[in-house]
Protein backbone atom coordinates (compact mmCIF):
# COMPACT_ATOMS: atom_id res chain seq x y z
CA UNK A 1 0.00 0.00 0.00
CA UNK A 2 0.85 3.60 -0.83
CA UNK A 3 2.34 5.60 2.43
CA UNK A 4 -0.24 8.27 2.10
CA UNK A 5 -2.31 10.84 4.43
CA UNK A 6 -4.73 11.07 2.44
CA UNK A 7 -7.53 8.69 0.27
CA UNK A 8 -7.33 11.93 -2.43
CA UNK A 9 -6.61 11.88 -4.86
CA UNK A 10 -8.76 8.54 -5.67
CA UNK A 11 -8.65 7.85 -9.30
CA UNK A 12 -10.52 5.10 -10.96
CA UNK A 13 -11.39 3.75 -14.04
CA UNK A 14 -13.50 1.57 -16.18
CA UNK A 15 -13.55 0.03 -19.30
CA UNK A 16 -17.13 0.36 -20.57
CA UNK A 17 -19.73 2.77 -21.72
CA UNK A 18 -21.31 4.39 -18.28
CA UNK A 19 -25.33 3.98 -18.07
CA UNK A 20 -27.30 7.19 -17.56
CA UNK A 21 -30.22 8.44 -15.58
CA UNK A 22 -32.28 7.07 -18.35
CA UNK A 23 -31.00 3.35 -18.43
CA UNK A 24 -33.05 0.84 -17.22
CA UNK A 25 -33.25 0.76 -12.86
CA UNK A 26 -31.73 -2.66 -12.86
CA UNK A 27 -29.04 -1.87 -15.38
CA UNK A 28 -28.22 1.38 -13.47
CA UNK A 29 -28.30 -0.29 -9.83
CA UNK A 30 -25.88 -3.00 -11.91
CA UNK A 31 -23.18 -0.19 -13.15
CA UNK A 32 -23.75 1.97 -9.79
CA UNK A 33 -22.36 -1.33 -8.20
CA UNK A 34 -19.67 -1.81 -10.58
CA UNK A 35 -18.35 2.06 -10.36
CA UNK A 36 -18.68 1.25 -6.22
CA UNK A 37 -17.03 -1.64 -6.29
CA UNK A 38 -14.25 -0.22 -8.60
CA UNK A 39 -14.05 2.59 -5.81
CA UNK A 40 -13.42 0.44 -2.94
CA UNK A 41 -11.16 -1.80 -4.82
CA UNK A 42 -8.82 1.04 -5.28
CA UNK A 43 -9.23 2.71 -1.65
CA UNK A 44 -8.04 -0.71 -0.50
CA UNK A 45 -4.79 -0.55 -2.72
CA UNK A 46 -3.84 3.28 -1.85
CA UNK A 47 -5.57 3.93 1.64
CA UNK A 48 -5.22 1.92 4.80
CA UNK A 49 -7.53 3.75 7.01
CA UNK A 50 -10.13 4.51 4.79
CA UNK A 51 -11.76 7.39 6.62
CA UNK A 52 -14.09 9.95 5.16
CA UNK A 53 -14.74 13.67 6.52
CA UNK A 54 -16.85 16.06 5.30
CA UNK A 55 -13.70 18.27 3.19
CA UNK A 56 -14.92 19.88 0.11
CA UNK A 57 -13.86 18.04 -2.51
CA UNK A 58 -13.84 18.30 -6.50
CA UNK A 59 -14.81 15.86 -9.07
CA UNK A 60 -13.80 14.83 -12.30
CA UNK A 61 -15.53 12.59 -15.23
CA UNK A 62 -13.69 11.76 -18.69
CA UNK A 63 -15.75 9.79 -20.54
CA UNK A 64 -13.45 8.16 -23.68
CA UNK A 65 -16.16 5.97 -26.49
CA UNK A 66 -15.54 4.05 -29.17
CA UNK A 67 -17.31 5.57 -31.22
CA UNK A 68 -19.35 9.48 -30.94
CA UNK A 69 -21.42 9.64 -28.09
CA UNK A 70 -25.30 9.12 -28.58
CA UNK A 71 -26.47 10.54 -25.82
CA UNK A 72 -25.78 13.40 -23.51
CA UNK A 73 -22.52 13.80 -21.21
CA UNK A 74 -24.41 14.95 -18.38
CA UNK A 75 -27.04 12.44 -17.83
CA UNK A 76 -23.77 10.31 -17.02
CA UNK A 77 -22.84 12.56 -14.04
CA UNK A 78 -25.20 11.47 -11.47
CA UNK A 79 -25.48 7.51 -11.45
CA UNK A 80 -21.20 8.07 -10.87
CA UNK A 81 -21.62 10.24 -8.22
CA UNK A 82 -24.08 8.59 -6.20
CA UNK A 83 -22.31 5.40 -6.74
CA UNK A 84 -19.51 7.18 -4.79
CA UNK A 85 -21.06 8.26 -1.35
CA UNK A 86 -19.39 6.23 1.40
CA UNK A 87 -16.35 4.85 -0.48
CA UNK A 88 -15.28 8.42 -1.81
CA UNK A 89 -17.29 10.71 0.25
CA UNK A 90 -19.94 10.55 3.04
CA UNK A 91 -22.16 12.77 1.08
CA UNK A 92 -22.29 14.19 -2.35
CA UNK A 93 -23.21 17.48 -1.24
CA UNK A 94 -19.51 18.31 -0.61
CA UNK A 95 -18.44 18.00 -3.72
CA UNK A 96 -18.19 21.65 -4.57
CA UNK A 97 -17.46 21.09 -8.82
CA UNK A 98 -17.66 19.05 -11.31
CA UNK A 99 -15.43 18.96 -14.26
CA UNK A 100 -17.33 16.33 -17.18
CA UNK A 101 -15.82 15.88 -20.73
CA UNK A 102 -15.91 13.67 -23.71
CA UNK A 103 -13.30 12.92 -25.79
CA UNK A 104 -14.50 11.72 -29.18
CA UNK A 105 -12.66 9.20 -30.99
CA UNK A 106 -12.15 11.35 -34.02
CA UNK A 107 -11.11 14.57 -31.70
CA UNK A 108 -7.99 15.90 -31.56
CA UNK A 109 -6.63 15.87 -27.77
CA UNK A 110 -3.56 15.48 -25.56
CA UNK A 111 -3.31 15.44 -22.06
CA UNK A 112 0.52 17.13 -20.82
CA UNK A 113 1.24 15.05 -17.81
CA UNK A 114 -1.38 12.79 -16.61
CA UNK A 115 -1.45 11.09 -13.64
CA UNK A 116 -0.40 6.87 -13.36
CA UNK A 117 -4.01 6.95 -13.01
CA UNK A 118 -4.97 8.30 -16.42
CA UNK A 119 -2.33 7.39 -18.12
CA UNK A 120 -3.39 3.55 -17.83
CA UNK A 121 -6.45 4.21 -18.79
CA UNK A 122 -5.59 6.32 -21.49
CA UNK A 123 -3.71 3.02 -22.39
CA UNK A 124 -6.95 0.88 -22.75
CA UNK A 125 -8.84 0.25 -25.35
CA UNK A 126 -12.04 2.43 -25.10
CA UNK A 127 -14.89 2.37 -23.99
CA UNK A 128 -13.53 3.83 -20.96
CA UNK A 129 -14.83 5.83 -17.89
CA UNK A 130 -12.20 7.97 -15.68
CA UNK A 131 -12.80 9.36 -12.30
CA UNK A 132 -10.99 11.55 -10.12
CA UNK A 133 -12.22 12.73 -6.67
CA UNK A 134 -9.83 15.19 -5.01
CA UNK A 135 -9.25 18.09 -2.31
CA UNK A 136 -7.52 20.31 -4.15
CA UNK A 137 -9.35 23.61 -4.09
CA UNK A 138 -6.61 25.55 -6.00
CA UNK A 139 -9.26 26.48 -8.26
CA UNK A 140 -10.80 28.84 -5.32
CA UNK A 141 -9.56 32.35 -4.87
CA UNK A 142 -8.71 32.18 -1.38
Amino acid sequence: MADRETLYPLEIFMERVPLSLKASTKSRKRWMGEVANTALKRQRETYELGFLDHRPLGATIYYFPSAPMEGDIDNIVKPIMDSLKGVAYLDDKVVERVIVQKFEPEGRWEFSGPSDRLAAALDRTPPVVYVRIDDDLSWRNL
